[in-house]
């Protein structure tokens, strides 16, 4: 549960709200975001795409269920700070080990509570993600200038590379459960544990390798196909793991790519990048095909977008393409589909371990594109 020891929260507009430490002691810094989910809070604070962000979350009670050691999404917590309004007094669970306060204490994440979440989720929506600051104990009593200062030297997302912190240091594969019946290359920049898994459960042996393997590596594991995971920080500074997906399309081999690896893919087929005002994030998103007219709701973590056109094929180095998916909220691209080489990505999280489920499909249509273009070369 939370303290009644204070903390501050400072809004690098200059916005002030007060309330009780919740998790750790100290100062952290991030983008202020919020995710609209009531549920999967554990795949939330686990998920590598949060690195270096602050979530805020909008439903008002948290951590109901407790903690416990088979949803995590990674080896720790990636968040740099937590916001909730009413935490949860006890755990209440028959799977949770220990409570989500003790947790966050035990990795260093300061937060806090007691803070109304969905005033606060409406002002980022009406002013847009902004970078924040947590502050609790002695720091908590410097005055608000101070503070707001603080903030105002932290660093912003836009232009952050941040791959190089939350991708794997060494490769290692997860077994194809049952038979295996096609092998993956899964570039990590940012992977969490649940998208290998769904993909071994459909008999694929996954090799998932640091951000920075090369494409002659990768290529040297004589893959069926090539997955580039989701991962945080600005799409722009992703040159790295945009030339090895154009050196993938190039050899026409299969590529899926969801979150981050959709905006890779958009920026290897020559289209350009750009923010969002406040990002999607949540397990509540709508989310349309555009060749079957299907809505699916969809899992999301992403503060920027690919920029392409949404009506109709489009050329690129690799051919023509066109934008498979949009938002229903706001019309962002949520999808591309290569026409002439075997290429496809989605903007959201199919792999969403706390569901919804909707879109596990999506691995399925991996699969037959990899099938399909080993007939094409037997």
């Amino acid at each position: 549960m939370s303290t009644h020891e204070p903390a501050v929260l400072v809004l690098e507009d200059g916005r002030v709200m007060h309330g009780d430490r919740y998790g750790a002691v100290g100062v952290t810094f991030g983008e202020a975001v919020f995710s609209t989910g009531m549920s999967g809070y554990q795949e939330t604070l686990t998920d590598p795409s949060y690195d270096r962000q602050v979530v805020i979350m909008t439903a008002p009670h948290i951590g109901n269920t407790g903690v416990n050691d088979d949803d995590p999404e990674s080896s720790r917590i990636w968040v740099a700070g937590y916001v909730v309004r009413d935490p949860a007094r006890i755990s209440s669970n028959w799977r949770a080990t220990r409570d989500l306060a003790t947790v966050l204490e035990e990795q260093g994440i300061v937060g806090i509570s007691g803070i109304d979440t969905r005033a606060l989720t409406r002002h980022l929506r009406e002013r847009g993600a902004m970078r924040v600051g947590i502050f609790s104990g002695p720091e908590s009593q410097v005055s608000t200038d101070d503070l707001l200062a603080q903030v105002l030297a932290s660093p912003g997302m836009l232009g952050a590379d941040l791959t190089s912190e939350v991708s794997a240091q060494e490769s290692y594969v997860i077994p194809a459960v049952g038979e295996r019946r096609f092998s993956v290359a899964a570039v990590d920049l940012g992977i969490k544990s649940m998208t290998p898994v769904m993909m071994a459960e459909r008999g694929i042996e996954v090799h998932v390798v640091p951000a920075s393997t090369t494409a002659d590596e990768i290529l040297a594991l004589q893959p069926d196909g090539v997955f580039f995971s989701n991962g945080p920080g600005d799409p722009a500074t992703a040159d790295a793991a945009v030339e090895t997906m154009q050196a993938m399309l190039a050899a026409r081999m299969p590529v899926f790519g969801i979150c981050f690896g959709n905006q890779v893919l958009g920026r290897a087929l020559g289209l350009g990048t750009y923010k969002l005002r406040y990002g999607h994030r949540g397990i509540n998103q709508p989310v349309q095909d555009l060749r079957t007219g299907k809505v699916e709701i969809t899992a999301h973590n992403h503060g920027f977008a690919v920029d392409a056109p949404r009506d109709g094929d489009f050329d690129t180095p690799y051919g023509r393409a066109q934008v498979s998916h949009v938002c229903l909220n706001d019309d962002v691209v949520e999808g591309l589909r290569c026409l002439e080489v075997p290429a496809f990505s989605v903007q959201y999280h199919p792999e969403a371990a706390a569901g919804p489920h909707d879109s596990a499909y999506l691995f399925d249509e991996f699969i037959a594109l990899m099938d399909a273009n080993r007939k094409v070369r037997a």
